[in-house]
Parts: C-alpha cells; sequence; structure tokens
C-alpha cells in the first residue's frame, strides 16, 4: 500500500453531489468519517450547495470545487487528483461518475477509481426519453470500465446493472450499506419530541423519504384511510421534503383523514421516529436497497413494503421478515399494515436481520471494495 513522501497515511477521496437529505447523504455521513477513523487521509471534494454535510466530522478535510454544477467542476477534480493523488476515489451517481472517470483520465494519476450506484438503474432510466436512455446506457457501458471496481447496494441492482448495461460481472459488487450504528442494536432511541409519538397515543404508521412520484406516499396514505374508515385507531406521520408536499396534504383532506396525518418535514431523528412507531411503510415504485427499510429493521420496527424492482424483496427475505406488496396496491397495503398493528413487535429478530448493515462492519467492506486494509497499519 502506497503513502505519501511524509509517511503520512493513504488519501482517499470522496467526490460527491447529493441533495443534502437523500439515503446515498446518510449512507455517506456514515461512511466518510468511518473510514477517517480508521486511519486513513480522507477528502471530500464539495460541490457548492450540495451534500452531503458531515458537519466537522474528525480526520475529513471539506474541499470545496469552487462550482455549483458537477460538470463545472471537471477542472478542479482534475487539479486535485494531479496535486493530491488519492490512492483511491468514490463517487455516487452516474453524473458524478462520469465526471470522475473523465477527470482521472485527464489528470493522469494512477488514482484508482470506485463507482456507485444506488439505484436499479434499468427501471430508473425507464422514465426517460429513448435518446436520453440511449445516451447514459451506453455511457455507462463504456466510462464504468474504466474504473477499478462498481458497487451498488443489492444482488438486485448489480444484476439489472450488468444485464442492462453489459459491463463485466466480475466488475461489479453488491455491497451492504454503512447505514445502522452498533448503539442501535444494544438500547432504544430516545422518545422523540413528536405528541403523537408518546405513551398512551394511538399507534402510528411511519414513511420516510422525499415526496416524490417514486415514493408514492399517495399509496400509503389511501390505505391509511382505509385504515381509518374501518375503524382502526392510528395516525399516519411521513418525514422528508418534496414536491407533491401540498398534494398529499389536500388528498388527506379530501379523504377525510387531515387530523390524523401529519408530515413534519425532514428530521434529523429518523431513529427516534422509526423506534417508537408502530409500523414503517415502504411504498416505492423502485430502490436499489433502500436505505430506510434498513434503518427500520435496525430499530426493531415492523416492516411492510412493495415487491418492488431492488433490494426489498432481498433485504426482508421473500416476505419473512415483512409483508411484500405489489406496487400501488392499496386495499394490500391496508391489508398487511392491519395485520402489523395486530402483532407483537419482533424488535430482535428484525435487529438481527440488519447487522449486516452495521456501520463499522460494513465500512470494512467499501474499504476492501477500494483494495484498501481495514487501518492502513494492516497495508501489506
Amino acid at each position: 500500500m502506497a503513502v505519501t513522501s511524509e509517511g503520512t497515511a493513504p488519501r482517499v477521496a470522496f467526490f460527491l453531489a447529493t441533495s443534502g437529505h437523500s439515503g446515498v447523504d446518510r449512507l455517506m455521513r456514515n461512511l466518510i468519517p468511518a473510514i477517517a477513523r480508521r486511519g486513513y487521509a480522507v477528502d471530500q471534494l464539495k460541490v457548492r450547495r450540495h451534500g452531503p454535510d458531515l458537519g466537522d466530522a474528525p480526520g475529513v478535510r471539506v474541499i470545496d470545487l469552487g462550482s455549483s454544477h458537477v460538470y463545472s467542476s471537471l477542472p478542479a477534480v482534475i487539479g486535485y487528483l494531479r496535486r493530491e493523488r488519492p490512492v483511491v476515489m468514490l463517487s455516487d451517481k452516474d453524473k458524478v461518475n462520469r465526471c470522475s472517470v473523465i477527470a482521472r483520465a485527464l489528470s493522469g494519476a494512477s488514482t484508482r477509481l470506485v463507482l456507485r450506484s444506488g439505484t436499479t438503474i434499468s427501471v430508473d432510466l425507464a422514465h426517460r426519453g429513448a435518446m436520453d436512455r440511449w445516451m447514459q446506457r451506453n455511457s455507462m457501458r463504456w466510462l464504468y470500465r474504466k474504473a477499478q471496481a462498481v458497487v451498488v447496494p443489492s444482488v438486485a441492482a448489480a444484476q439489472d446493472l450488468v444485464g442492462y448495461t453489459g459491463l463485466p460481472a466480475s466488475l461489479v459488487q453488491a455491497l451492504p450499506s454503512p447505514v445502522v450504528p452498533a448503539p442501535l442494536f444494544e438500547r432504544e432511541a430516545a422518545r422523540p419530541d413528536h405528541p403523537w409519538l408518546q405513551p398512551g397515543e394511538p399507534p402510528v404508521i411511519l414513511g420516510v423519504g422525499e415526496l416524490s412520484p417514486r415514493k408514492d406516499f399517495a399509496t400509503l396514505l389511501r390505505a391509511f384511510a382505509k385504515l381509518r374508515h374501518h375503524g382502526r385507531a392510528c395516525r399516519l406521520l411521513i418525514l422528508g421534503r418534496g414536491g407533491q408536499r401540498d398534494a398529499l396534504l389536500a388528498e388527506a383532506a379530501a379523504l377525510g383523514v387531515a387530523d390524523d396525518v401529519a408530515l413534519p418535514g425532514f428530521s434529523t431523528e429518523v431513529f427516534a421516529y422509526m423506534t417508537h412507531a408502530a409500523v414503517f411503510a415502504l411504498c416505492s415504485h423502485w430502490e436499489g436497497m433502500p436505505v430506510v427499510l434498513i434503518e427500520a429493521l435496525g430499530c426493531g420496527t415492523p416492516v411492510v413494503a412493495t415487491d418492488c424492482p431492488g433490494g426489498s424483496r432481498e433485504l426482508l427475505e421473500d416476505g419473512a421478515l415483512g409483508p411484500l406488496v405489489p406496487i400501488g396496491d392499496v386495499d394490500g397495503l391496508a391489508a398487511a399494515l392491519e395485520s402489523l398493528l395486530m402483532q407483537p413487535k419482533q424488535a430482535e429478530r428484525n435487529r438481527a436481520a440488519a447487522r449486516r448493515y452495521e456501520i463499522e462492519a460494513a465500512t470494512t467492506g467499501y474499504l476492501r471494495a477500494m483494495g484498501l486494509p481495514p487501518t492502513p497499519s494492516e497495508r501489506g
């Protein structure tokens, strides 16, 4: 393992441009500081007005690329690679991945590239125009081959990427995401301040994610309304931001359940909400491996999910850990929610299923994919 001439630790770079409140943000807020804690020198290449926001993470140097857009940051990334020569750089999302491949080629650096794709790419691109699909599919097919590894969060996402793009299966690795902090397995998260999650209140069904068509909270809202109209005492909380907020609130009013529905926005206390919710529901149309579903299992909370393309079926062991319902199936989701509300929690079973996603264990897997030992001192 190479070190700098001063004998300092190998340098690892992360080039990211996320929304600031996505599943990828939560993953990277875990992974990047964890790698720094192992003793590596870590740089986060920052595109302005993009995440993740790591705060003052010890051992992480944030480098402002001086641009608010991925492609216009290309010269700065090239300059960084020429100047710093990190042993490896990880990027995430296709636009950033393409920029990473081009920057490494133009810099002349020997930096290893690890590209990450967190979604089921064939379904994601199915919603694009024909020319856009053709261009992105072929750019992935040829540019991603220049990387040393392409990592995805589930076996289903790996099979989809290989089948859709024609990339060699040997290049693509399915890795558990670093999602759950170890203390969560030992003790419950503190109860949040929200009045609906206090002792003696009706059970709360929880959803978490961007308020967008892909997450399909409209189906969750309609299933919840069925429960309420059939006399089930419960409430619905959805954490997240997005363009559908007003439409969801309007539909809650039209369905006559507005008093039992709350959309408080984004929260940093997601584990607290999950721990004290009665049921967690995921209604996505597609995923790579849903971070929120892993988090809910790690909190010991009962879960239900749509049987969507991606890792939900894989994570829930074909429905053994929680019901899988067809996408958009309001009646099926309502029945699954009713069943879970009537059953006792199987908290320890759910936590056990999430242990492979514990932050430190999953970080070791990422380091191996980067060609690095668990700590710099273990280099050969």
